[in-house]
Order: structure tokens, then sequence, then C-alpha cells
């Protein structure tokens, strides 16, 4: 009995890993499509960026409420909702007829993907038993690296056909998980049901578009005239204040989307600085087959296998950090992998658009870096800093955090490079900017508490922090 039960969880978990998978590669696979999507649209490097900024936003819009609609009509309606609005989207991208269907289109994309990797970690808490969840959603966790692994060469490969295929391929894929899912997937609603932030979801988007539409407008080589056109300072200012009304009601709601209590330990307030920081970094990784195209003249092809370097570092980085976490403590870890990041976006700003074999030094520093951030050490921090009830939430705010970074970095990119003509230039001058910002995360990495103090921590058995959440927070 126990044995069929193992093999259905089994099937079920596959059908999970696999729409995780396919809504994580598209965030991986994007980056090899741009130069040729660029060629194909005759679009600028200002608007090219909105490919991957859209896509990250409607994602981070479509995490909490999908999340929340599934509580409401159960978790197999959702999710296989989830995989058809991304399939839609695919459909959408690889036969726009015009840009901005295809910004549409990813747009839909990202909507469906947010939902997914939520639903699926709830429906392993729905239906594995306690002693296997750890392993189940840590195999779930897993597909991101695997992604970012398997993800530029697949791009470099479906490149060959067309770019088009990047999305095409999503098709059959979303079918077999819409017929295993349908199958395979719990069809009980939850018996309690909160209210959804709808509010607060709704303040947080309009800040985040606001926001990340302000940025990508700036022409970075005349920031003053710029912070006066209409195009600009309109939304940074509806931005900016939005920001106190968002937290004002997040305090004061029962179900906020983010938890502000959360938040008053310094250990957590770094934590929202180094996720946002990495997810701007991360941003930049996207555009660099744009950087190799125009500085050595390679197809995009060949530019999406230029970044294998990176996904070797990424890969051999992210199991070594995880050790290196219960030997060295979380600041040693992070410390080493701002100095890295750094180091390879600078590399690759002043002498990887000269040399190849700077090139490839750079972005295999700045995978190495990557690793030592958006993979296990911010959430080994998190962990230690909430309460057991808490951190599942608090685990969802590290991915907030980090799409946010990453979808300010897309405009930002797009801003700098398009102000400056694109080209070599302009790309040198945006990841120059982005190792600067890297920098900055040293000394705030420094700030972290040290391995004997997380280690004092855990003998008293308290949080890291020593500032429980009072309740009503």
């Amino acid at each position: 009995m126990e044995s069929g039960n193992n093999a259905v969880r089994n099937r079920l978990l596959a059908v999970l890993f696999v729409g995780v998978l396919m809504g994580a590669l598209d965030i991986a696979i994007v980056g090899p499509a741009l130069p040729a999507i660029q060629r194909h649209f005759g679009v600028e490097d200002r608007s090219l960026a909105w490919i991957y900024t859209i896509y990250v936003l409607c994602n981070l819009v479509g995490t909490p409420l999908w999340a929340r609609l599934s509580d409401t009509f159960g978790r197999r309606a959702i999710y296989v909702l989830d995989v058809l609005l991304f399939a839609l989207g695919s459909a959408m991208v690889a036969l726009a007829p015009s840009f901005a269907i295809v910004l549409f289109g990813r747009a839909v994309q990202g909507l469906g993907s947010g939902g997914i990797f939520p639903v699926a970690s709830a429906v392993i808490g729905d239906t594995f038993p306690a002693e296997k969840r750890g392993s189940a959603l840590g195999l779930i966790g897993a597909v991101f690296g695997i992604a970012f692994i398997i993800g530029p060469v697949i791009g470099g490969v479906l490149l060959l056909v067309g770019w088009q295929w990047l999305f095409v391929i999503n098709l059959p894929v979303a079918m077999g998980i819409i017929v295993g899912g349908w199958s395979l997937l719990p069809t009980a609603r939850p018996t309690q049901r909160g209210n959804f932030d709808t509010v607060g979801m709704a303040i947080l988007a309009i800040l985040l578009v606001s926001l990340a539409y302000g940025i990508n407008r700036l022409d970075t080589t005349a920031i003053g005239e710029s912070l006066q056109s209409s195009n600009v300072w309109p939304y940074l200012l509806i931005a900016l204040a939005l920001l106190p009304v968002f937290v004002w009601i997040e305090q004061r709601t029962p179900e906020p989307v983010l938890r502000p209590g959360l938040y008053r330990a310094r250990q957590m307030q770094l934590v929202v600085i180094l996720a946002t920081g990495a997810g701007l970094i991360e941003a930049g990784i996207a555009f660099i087959p744009q950087l190799a195209v125009a500085a050595y003249h390679v197809t995009a092809s060949t530019a999406s296998f230029m970044l294998l370097p990176l996904v070797v570092g990424v890969a051999v980085g992210s199991p070594v950090v995880g050790r290196l976490l219960d030997r060295y403590g979380s600041r040693n870890v992070v410390l080493g992998g701002t100095v890295l990041m750094s180091v390879g976006m600078l590399g690759l700003a002043l002498w990887g658009a000269q040399q190849m074999p700077f090139f490839y030094m750079s972005t295999t520093l700045t995978g190495f870096g990557i690793a030592s951030l958006i993979g296990a050490p911010l959430r080994y921090i998190v962990l230690g800093e909430a309460r057991p009830e808490e951190r599942a939430a608090a685990q969802g705010s590290v991915n907030l955090f980090i799409g946010a970074g990453q979808m300010a970095g897309g405009a930002a990119i797009g801003a700098i490079a398009g102000s400056l003509g694109g080209g070599v230039h302009g790309y040198a001058t945006a990841y120059l900017i982005a190792g600067m910002l890297s920098a900055c995360l040293i000394p705030v990495s420094l700030g972290l508490k040290t391995r004997a103090q997380e280690l004092q921590a855990r003998q008293r058995g308290e949080p890291f922090a020593g500032q429980p959440v009072r309740p009503g927070d």
C-alpha cells in the first residue's frame, strides 16, 4: 500500500518538477534570444530590456495572487490554469507580428509562471508526509539552479533553428503537464481560507511598474535633464510616494503581502539589501550575449554558448557554497560571493569586451558570486531569523526582493545601454556601473552576524535575530 502511495507521489512530483522547470527556463534562456529578437523587430536596446523586465514584473505580481487563489479554488484548477496561461503567452510570443505583441505575450507568460512554483510547493505540503516534504521541496527548489545551468545550452541549440523555437518548445511540454496534472493533482479545497491582500498587491504592482518605467526611460548621459522629463519624474515620484503607503497598509492588514515585523531585525534588513542587489546583478547576465555579439561579432547562438563558463561557475559554486555555510558561516560565504561578483562584473566591463580570455574569466567569477548569494546563503540566514510559523513567508519575501532587483536591473541596463547607443560601449558601461553597485554590497555583507554569533544563538535556542516578532505585526 505504501509503495503504491510512493509511486503516485513520485509521478506527482515529476509533473510539478517539469512545470517549475518550464517556468524557470524562460528566465534563463531569454538572454540568448535577445540579439535575434532585436534584429527581427529592429527595436532599440532600451525597449528590448522590457522582454526581461515585464516577465519578472508579472511573475512578482502573479506569485501571491495565484497562491491565494489556490487556497480558494483548489490546487489542481489553479495549477492547470497557470500552465495554460504560460503556454498561451509562449504561443503569442512565437507568433507575434510585432514587438508589442511579444511584450504582451511575455507578460502573460510571467503572470502564469508566477503561480507555478508556489502552487507546486503548496501541493507538496498537502500531499507529502512531513518526513518527506523537505526532500521534495529541495528537489523543486533546485529546479532554478538546473534551469540556469541548461538554459544557455538549450537556447543556443534552438537558436540554430530560429528564436521562435525557444517559445514553441513550451507548447508540447505544457500540454503534457496539463494532462498529467489534471489526473494527479489533488482536487480538495483547503478548509481555511485567508483574505487576499488585494489593495496591498495592487499598490505594490503600481509601484514596481512605475519604478521600472521611470528607470528605463532615464538618459544616463544627462541625468539632470532626464529627471526633469515627463517620461521619468512622474513615474519615479509615484513609486516614491506609494512606498510609505504600501508599508502603512501592510502593517494593518491581517494577511499582508509582506509582513513588516519580519524586517525589524538588522540581519533581515541586510538580507533585503543583498537580495535586491543580487537580483539586479543577475538581471545583467541576461544581456551578456548582447555584449558578446557586439564585441566579437559572433552569432546569437554562439553568444549563448559563450555563457557556459558562467554556467559552470554557478553549477560548481552552488554545492560548494552549501558545504561552506555550515563550516564558515553565512557572513564569510556572502562576503566572498560579493567580492567575486564585483570582480567579475568589473572585469567584464573593463577587459571582457577586448580580450576573450578576460570575458570567460569574468563571467566565471560572476557565476561563482551569484551562486554565493542567489542560492543557499540568503535563505540560510532567513531560516535562522524567522520564527518557524513565519519561515514560508520569509522565504517568499527573499524571492520577492530578488525579483524586484531583477526587474530594476533589467530596466536600468536597458536605459544605460540605450542612452549610449548600445553596442560595446553601452553594455560595457552598464556592467561597469553594475560592478560598482556590486562592490557596495561588500560592506553590507560585513554587517552580517559572524559564525560564532550564529552558533551562540542556536545554542540558546533563539532565532539569530534575537528579536521575535510580536503578535499582530
